[in-house]
């Protein structure tokens, strides 16, 4: 029995279509934010979106409609999608005299993400000046934190940035982290690239569910699992759908920035060390505890006695990041 995405299709679209509109780039990339990618091309090609932004050139449609940017960099190495629609993303000075002549080229300048770009001081260099000649130039890539100094610190840099860029030659901004209602404060021609809160602005559309595929009751102290774990009380063992191989149960390292986000990250880290880890599986309004580290495919939980088990085909609700969760089935009810 599966895990499954269900998403109300009509509350969906309709958070799709208010959001979108032609300056915004739609972003299907890694597993599709939990729709995959084919899905999620398809819905922006209704919403009449003629480019589409993908992660990496594994991610390039076999044969594309519309115009394909590849946010990844383009290295050398690189195997390299032979089609006119691929739009390259270019991050180093090196790589803009290497790329072979007449390629789509956004140029990337580097932001206080720190992660690719040319900085802004080689905007004038000699390579990337020639470079512009012998390239067909798609714009200037900008792409900022999450966070941080927030909304007015990716603006003002956005505004800086793309002046010292279009000094050099003028051409479309393409940004991300920015708010759709503040790209006029950019500039005149700008892009804004988005994923999450396209595709997972109106989280109430969208609910998970796993299946509950065995119940057995048991006594405090008794072992149970691969790992053979006593049991804390009376209660009951759940069998349900989901275990690693969908991404439940794996976590990234923590992000805590403020002190409250910290003390938090470190309870759970005493808790873990403990054996305890509570579930994404919600019982009765409640997440459930793990009953031991979740199994490829399914999840053991521990339910007390004061809690009636679910039957065997019942669903439980699930509470997963949908950007790590790859789900057996997306139901577009």
């Amino acid at each position: 029995m599966p895990l499954v995405l269900h998403v109300d299709s009509d509350r969906w679209r309709e958070h799709l279509r208010s959001t979108w509109n032609p300056d915004i780039v739609p972003v299907a990339k890694g597993n599709g934010y939990g729709f995959g990618n084919p899905r999620l091309i398809a819905e922006s090609r209704a919403l009449g979106a003629r480019t589409v932004a993908v992660g990496t050139y594994f991610e390039v449609p076999a044969d594309p409609r519309e115009d394909i940017v590849v946010l990844s960099p383009w290295r050398p190495f690189h195997e390299v999608p032979q089609s006119k629609n691929v739009i390259h993303t270019v991050s180093r000075l090196a790589d803009l005299v290497s790329i072979p002549a007449g390629s789509r080229v956004l140029i990337e300048v580097q932001t206080s993400m720190r992660r690719h770009g040319i900085g802004a001081r080689e905007l004038r260099h000699t390579m990337l000046l020639n470079a512009l000649d012998r390239i067909r130039f798609e714009g200037w890539s900008l792409h900022f934190p999450m966070g941080a100094g927030g909304t007015s610190a990716n603006l003002r840099e956005a505004q800086e940035l793309g002046k010292a860029a279009e000094a050099v030659r003028r051409g479309t901004l393409w940004v991300s982290h920015v708010p759709a209602q503040k790209l006029a404060d950019i500039g005149e021609n700008v892009k804004l690239r988005m994923g999450t809160a396209l595709w997972l602005g109106d989280r109430g559309a969208l609910t998970v569910r796993a299946t509950v595929l065995d119940v057995h009751s048991v006594r405090r102290g008794e072992r149970v699992g691969y790992r053979q774990r006593r049991v804390s009380g009376d209660g009951h063992i759940l069998v349900v759908s989901g275990g690693t191989a969908h991404g439940v149960g794996l976590e990234a390292p923590t992000a805590a920035a403020s002190v409250r986000q910290r003390a938090i990250a470190m309870a759970k880290g005493s808790l873990d060390a403990a054996g305890m880890a509570l579930s994404p599986f919600t019982i009765e309004g409640k997440q459930r505890w793990f009953a031991e580290p979740p199994h490829m495919q399914a999840s053991m939980l521990f339910l007390p006695s004061s809690v009636a088990p679910p039957a065997v085909g019942d669903t439980v609700g699930v509470d997963v990041r949908f950007t790590t969760t790859s789900f057996d089935k997306v139901s577009m009810d």
